[in-house]
């Protein structure tokens, strides 16, 4: 990835259409989870995404949350687990409207104990404005593993950068389990030596989000309270930085989605992310 070189029109003539990019981890099986699932198909239908990004999706024999959702969106999906608990499976997915290609999945170091490791689910989305590369993950969970996070987040980078032939966009989505401010997402963002050499991102939300502290996992959010956290930013959209000609991949808005209750119920313990890039 180069860098731009005339910083007063460094990418000429600004590209004006967008792909809208969705991130959101949908808490499996928990709670209401039957209502929710309406929540969350309800929602994303509000949202018109291009590209879904999708953590802690449920599989349960043949049926499977990503296929039910694409079929009502009228997507595609691809589908990776990471873990299994009673007989169901949990993972991610990647959701949209394009056909999706070259899907691989990558399994994650993990903490010593830790029988099932966590993912990254990668692909290529044949778009009609060019490829794009899209990966989601969701990163081991507790304050305490900063350091596994960061070994995890250098084996997504690694996954991104070992293709021959990169699209002119990366995106990579999901739930971190950690604040901008962690090493781990310092190493994504330039505020630290990257996790593969010349490989920086931009956050779509510091980027273009609305100057809030656009929290995803929130006190206010009935299914995230009894944690007892803080108000915590979690799940992210980071793209490829510099941007291409045109500004293609820079993020134009940001939003935090999924804090309204639909059929009585806030869709999940999460907020997600809605991002719109320059495509």
């Amino acid at each position: 990835m180069g860098t731009p070189t005339n910083p007063t029109t460094p990418y000429g003539p600004l590209i004006e259409t967008q792909i809208r990019i969705v991130t959101w981890n949908l808490w499996w099986r928990l709670g209401d989870w039957k209502a929710r699932a309406e929540a969350i198909a309800e929602t994303l239908v509000e949202l018109r995404p291009d590209l879904v990004c999708l953590q802690e999706v449920w599989q349960e024999g043949d049926l499977n949350q990503a296929a039910l959702l694409a079929e009502q969106l009228g997507m595609v999906h691809a589908f990776a687990c990471d873990r299994v608990e009673g007989g169901i499976e949990q993972g991610v997915a990647l959701l949209c409207r394009w056909p999706l290609t070259d899907v691989e999945t990558r399994p994650l170091p993990v903490p010593p104990g830790i029988d099932q490791p966590n993912v990254a689910l990668r692909a290529v989305v044949d778009g009609p404005r060019g490829p794009l590369l899209a990966v989601v993950t969701h990163l081991t969970p507790y304050p305490t593993r900063s350091e596994y996070r960061q070994q995890q987040v250098r084996a997504v980078v690694e996954f991104m950068a070992e293709r021959k032939r990169q699209p002119a966009t990366c995106v990579l989505c999901g739930d971190f389990n950690a604040a901008p401010d962690a090493d781990e997402i310092r190493l994504l963002t330039g505020r630290r030596a990257p996790a593969v050499a010349g490989w920086v991102f931009l956050d779509a939300w510091e980027t273009a989000g609305d100057g809030s502290p656009g929290y995803t996992m929130a006190k206010s959010n009935p299914n995230a309270a009894p944690l007892l956290l803080p108000d915590l930013r979690w799940d992210y959209v980071f793209v490829s930085w510099p941007s291409g000609r045109g500004g293609l991949g820079h993020p134009v808005r940001a939003a935090v989605v999924g804090t309204d209750k639909k059929n009585g119920v806030v869709p999940s313990d999460h907020y997600g992310v809605l991002a719109e890039i320059r495509y």
